[in-house]
């Protein structure tokens, strides 16, 4: 008998202790304001990456639309801005191209790097870009 009431008890405390993490991890504003802060970094990289690359219509894999059977992407805090990484192509008969793209604090972008071999003729005028093989 004793030992049901102390089950309980200490059933009722867990519970308790639970209850209140959880309702604290859901009013808390943090994650909502990341959140939004990558979301908007991450749109930001895309224009980037079309403007910088100026190659037509591009199909992009980011942060905001992942295709794990193409790669992962990531975005991140950076010292000063965002790193923002993805995949591209320009049409279904094109590969995908890996990018990491570094954004500061107004995400502006500050370097791009692209490993796409068709536009190594484009480094000479865009200091910001970096070609890969």
């Amino acid at each position: 008998m004793n030992h049901r009431i102390t089950r309980l008890i200490f059933a009722i405390g867990i519970g308790i202790v639970v209850a209140v993490f959880a309702y604290r991890w859901i009013i808390d504003p943090a994650p909502r304001a990341e959140r939004v802060m990558q979301e908007s970094a991450v749109a930001a990289a895309r224009n980037l990456l079309e403007q910088t690359l100026e190659i037509g219509t591009l199909e992009v894999v980011d942060p905001l639309e992942p295709d794990r059977k193409i790669g992962k992407t990531y975005v991140f805090p950076a010292a000063r801005g965002w790193e923002v990484s993805g995949f591209y192509r320009r049409d279904d008969n094109d590969l995908w191209h890996p990018y990491l793209m570094t954004l500061d604090d107004s995400l502006q972008l500050t370097h791009l790097k692209v490993s796409d071999p068709a536009l190594f003729d484009r480094v000479n005028d865009k200091p910001l870009l970096e070609i890969l093989p």
